[in-house]
């Protein structure tokens, strides 16, 4: 029996950790999104402290959130492809992402990497092991950038 296995960006969900890596991200993947002619999920997952003080307000960071939803929605426009956002709060960083490409029915999770204190290094050792060995859905890792002729940067 054959299965019918559907292109990796048809419904990604790309996780977004703050404003640099939501205009990184979607410049990245959107037009490989259009190109398959898919949509696009983002999530943003506020830490919550578990019991500990947080350290900024719900406000400060449900702002922060729609400064990347706005950011998403920009791009998404200019791709010319559907987006749906996706806030959450939660003690697992991990858990939360994997759980939200589960409710997105998502066909990979998509990010970037980037130098210095990268989104990928934003997780702990716990968390990348989480996205990259437990979900039940290919992680994508696109090129961390591109130059103004659209080639990859080295």
């Amino acid at each position: 029996m054959t299965e019918h296995v559907e292109p990796l960006f048809s419904r990604p969900l790309l996780p977004l950790a703050n404003a640099d890596d939501a205009e990184l991200t979607c410049a990245a993947a959107f037009p490989r999104i259009a190109a398959a002619g898919g949509r696009a999920s983002v999530v943003h997952v506020i830490e919550k402290a578990g019991g500990a003080p947080d350290k900024a307000s719900v406000e400060q960071r449900e702002a922060v959130a729609d400064e990347l939803f706005d950011i998403a929605r920009r791009a998404a426009d200019d791709a010319g492809i559907d987006l749906h956002t996706d806030l959450r709060f939660a003690t697992d960083v991990g858990d939360a992402i994997l759980d939200a490409a589960a409710e997105a029915d998502a066909t990979a999770i998509v990010f970037i990497p980037r130098g210095g204190r990268s989104w990928w290094d934003l997780f702990s050792g716990a968390v990348r092991d989480q996205l990259v060995r437990h979900s039940d859905r290919p992680v994508v890792v696109l090129p961390a950038g591109t130059d103004d002729d659209g080639g990859s940067e080295t």
